[in-house]
Parts: C-alpha cells; structure tokens; sequence
C-alpha cells in the first residue's frame, strides 16, 4: 500500500509517470472581475498514490481547484492568488509539471481540439512527445477503458453528449499522468456508463499508480474506490477530511455536511413545500406522430416512429442510453431541429396565431411558447452579466415594463441563490450555477413548455431540491415539461411519465421508482 492508503500498481505493470504529491497551504483564488473569491484557505496534502473524492456545495470552488492544479490558473487569465499550491514542489503552472496533470472538464465539449475521435484522443500523448509506436496502442486501450465504441474515424461533432465525455476521459487517459483530475466525469452519462467509466478510471489507476482527485455530487459511484474524502466548505476552507467511512458515516460529519448540501448516500434531499401531487393534465400543447429526428441535415435518423403528446401541466422524463438520440429528440421537439419524417404540430393553445410547425416558427414566436435548456448551459449565454442573462428574453418579448423584468430577475435568483451573483460574467460561474442561470434564463419567459436536458447536473443536494421545488411551481401553473436525465429522484418528484429512448425508437419506460438506479435489479426490469 502506498501513503494514505492508496493501491500499487498491478504487479508487472510499467508505470510510465510516477504517482505526483499537491500541496496546499492557504490557498486561494479570485476570479478576474469579482469581488469574491472562488475558493480561499485551502489547507492540504494528497499524497502520491492517494485517491481523493473532493466535495461541497454548488461553488464551493472544487472545479476551481482542479483547474489551478491542472495549470490553466494565472495572472494571465486576470485571477488573483492568495497562499500556495504545488504540484511535485513546483507551481502547476511552471514548464516542470508541464503532462504531469491530465484533467477532464464539466463541459467535455470545450476540451474537444481535434475532427476525428482517433485523432483527439492522440493529440495529448503527441504533444507530450510519446514514442509514436507507443501513441496508438494507447488510443485503442483508452477508448476500450471508457467504452467508446466508435470508429476512429468518426467526427467528433457527431457524438452525444454523454459520449464526448468519455472522448475527453479517453484523451486524458492516453496521456497517462501522474495526476488525475475529473470533475464530475459520470454526470451526463446512463447508469451503465457511469459504471464503465468508474472501472476504467480504477483500471488505469491500477496499472499506473497515478494520484487521483475526482469531482462528484453523488458520492456513491466513487466512495468505494477512493481512499480518502475531502469537502471543501462554501466560506473557505476544508470542512470535513478522512477516510470515506470517517467522512460519510459519522452522525456528526453527516449532519454537517447535509446543512452544507453535500450528497449523502441512502438519503434524498427534503423538498421545500413538502408533500406535493401533480396536477391533472390540461389541454394538448404539442403532438409528434411517426417522428424521425437526425442530428443534423443530412445526417441518419437517430429516433424514428416517435408518438408524443405533451399535455399542459405534465410532466415528461425521458430516459436512455447515451447517443440514443435523446437530445436530438429535445431540440427537435422544441423547434431548433427540424424533423427528419414524420409529424410535429402545435395545437392552438400553444401556436396561438403561428403555423403548427414549432421548427418553422422564428425566435421571437419560439422564446414565449418552447424554452429549451441545452446540455451544455454555455451554448446558450449571450450577454456578459448573470442579471442581463436572466433579463434577455423578457425584454425580447416585450411583454412587461423594465421593473417587472428586473424584478422576475431578481426573484429567479433569489430562488436559485444566484442573488449574490448578478454582475458577474456567466462564463465565470460554477458547472452548477451555469447549469442553474441556464434554467433561469428559459423559466424568465415564462414558457408553455420547458424542454430540460440534464437540468439537474452540478446540483449539490440543496439546490437540487430547490430547483425541484420551483420546477413543480411550473407545472402547477400549467406548464408542460419534458426532461432528458438520467436522474431517477429527479422524474420521481415531478410525477413524471417516463419514455426510454433506445435502439432507434422512443417507448413507454420503466416505472420512476426503479428507474437508471445503475442497480443489476433494476437492468432486470427494464
């Protein structure tokens, strides 16, 4: 066993990078154009080897961590720095760490350099200057680890979203460094995938010996592998560090760390407003008959034969294996696609004076009637403060005076604590506060249908709960929503009707309360 624990690589293994050491003393970071720090009063040793599961609340500053120690932090990027943080004794950002770190990003799209998959996944090892006739053997064990199944070949812009997050996995993969960050690695995946992905993670730690600090809400997927549990506090500093037993399992840490929202194993959060039934279902808004939808023009179908009736006040969960052509199905419904075969039409209580076809309607008719949420919240931002966010589509609609928008504006954030947030650029955010601005800026035009894909990614248990409690508020005040998530809880509080996509056709899924629990029971059912 190494220091703190950790495993030794499998026995006849060549590690390629030894295992790197972070130290942190009263570390500290501002981002460039606010006042308030990211993370500050960092305090800690990871030993090399060591397998860390870092947490805390939605921007408590673990992707800011990551980020500093993977070296993209530096006065550069205008930031401030407060204390120290080492990597091997040198500064992240010093050329002697340079392919010492390999990090996967909340929004694996960002990190994507390259058109094909082969290509992408060789181009970190061929800038570390790996012996070429060690580069694709690695790309091959390393899109076999994540379970990419795809040719070499394939562009990289035709993925799903779940599978440019094992692209970006198997990119960093094949550079085995020495110090492994991923935040949030699973979060878009299906349950299987996120299984895939933990092993692989273990495989290559095991062969390689590599120090790891992972990202995650659900600590679930990670306690069992992870030697050591690490929360940073929303003020500062570490609020709780020890073994995953130490941390998770005693009455006195659970406690405190359910006040600070951190997801505790065999609990759901408590749901403001208490006991709750969903309404019955109104008029029909909108029905897809025999859809077919692509991911692009001339792209093949990944859906086809689709039945669909969206009623007002109901909800709607659609579940899938990843590249099931669950997303494409939600853009298409919302108009920014346009179907591949078959039918999409508005009834009148949605198209009012507009054509039926939502994919033919402009902007302006689509932001008071559809509001979609995309799977990455960045595609979706257009100004450079929270507050002009939230207020873009309700001045577009031209439906209320300038102080009834801001005060919307200001009610929305108070609800999805982005209230202390307002000046700053939404690019600066969190991966939970940009995924819960996304849903702000859709629910300030008041919608008859909310499209939601993945809408609870990034959420501690706290604002996870919130955001279902403002979510019900909608589907009160009888609104339809259809959600594309691989979160059971989240389906099973909004009362939703469930529909799986898979092999090419959309069908009437498995009951909520066994829904994607990653459970062998609950595969046996579906």
């Amino acid at each position: 066993m190494r220091p703190g624990g950790a495993v030794e690589p499998e026995a006849g293994s060549r590690v390629r990078s030894r295992p790197a050491a972070v130290t942190a003393r009263g570390w500290g970071w501002r981002h460039g154009g606010r006042s308030a720090q990211a993370v500050s009063g960092v305090d800690l040793t990871v030993s090399p080897g060591e397998r860390v599961l870092l947490l805390g609340a939605s921007g408590a500053g673990k992707s800011t961590f990551l980020h500093a120690l993977a070296g993209v932090l530096g006065p550069d990027t205008g930031g401030e720095e407060q204390g120290s943080l080492t990597l091997d004794g040198n500064h992240p950002s010093d050329p002697a760490a340079r392919g010492r770190t390999g990090l996967v990003l909340q929004d694996p799209e960002s990190q994507t350099v390259l058109s094909r998959v082969g290509d992408e996944v060789a181009f970190g090892a061929e800038n570390l200057a790996v012996p070429a006739a060690e580069i694709w053997p690695r790309v091959h064990a390393a899109l076999a680890d994540v379970g990419l199944r795809v040719p070499l070949d394939r562009s990289t812009s035709a993925l799903s979203g779940g599978q440019k997050q094992r692209l970006a996995l198997a990119s960093v993969m094949a550079m085995e460094p020495g110090l492994l960050l991923l935040d949030e690695p699973t979060a878009n995946l299906d349950p299987d995938g996120v299984g895939d992905v933990r092993d692989a993670v273990t495989r290559v730690l095991n062969r390689t010996g590599a120090t790891l600090i992972v990202v995650e809400h659900r600590v679930d997927v990670w306690a069992g592998i992870v030697d050591r549990v690490v929360v940073l506090a929303s003020e500062g500093g570490v609020l709780a560090d020890g073994t995953p037993e130490q941390v998770l399992g005693s009455p006195e840490h659970r406690h405190t760390l359910a006040d600070a929202g951190v997801w505790l194993p065999g609990t759901t959060p408590a749901i403001p407003g208490g006991a709750w039934t969903p309404p019955a279902a109104g008029p029909c808004l909108l029905q897809a008959r025999g859809l077919a939808v692509a991911r692009s023009v001339r792209g093949p179908a990944v859906l086809s034969g689709a039945d669909l009736t969206l009623d007002a006040g109901t909800a709607v969960g659609i579940t899938g294996p990843n590249g099931a052509g669950k997303s494409t199905l939600a853009l298409t419904l919302g108009g920014l696609l346009r179907p591949r075969n078959g039918t999409l039409a508005a009834a009148p209580a949605l198209a009012g004076t507009a054509r039926p076809e939502p994919g033919r309607w402009t902007s302006a008719q689509l932001v008071g009637r559809i509001g979609t949420v995309f799977q990455e919240p960045e595609h979706q931002f257009l100004t450079n403060t929270v507050r002009d966010e939230l207020a873009f589509g309700p001045r577009r609609l031209g439906r209320h005076t300038e102080g009834q928008v801001l005060a919307r504006v200001q009610l929305l954030a108070e609800r999805l604590r982005l209230d202390g947030l307002l000046e700053a650029n939404p690019f600066t955010l969190s991966g939970g506060e940009k995924r819960r601005l996304s849903v702000a800026t859709m629910l300030a035009t008041e919608p008859a249908i909310l499209l939601l894909d993945e809408p609870t990614f990034g959420q501690d248990a706290r604002t996870w709960a919130e955001l279902v409690a403002l979510l019900r508020e909608q589907l009160d005040e009888g609104r339809c929503m259809v959600s594309v998530t691989h979160d059971a809880e989240f389906i099973e509080a909004l009362g939703s009707r469930n529909l799986r996509a898979a092999d090419g056709v959309l069908a009437a899924g498995v009951p909520s309360g066994v829904l994607d629990t990653g459970t062998d029971e609950a595969r046996r059912q579906q």
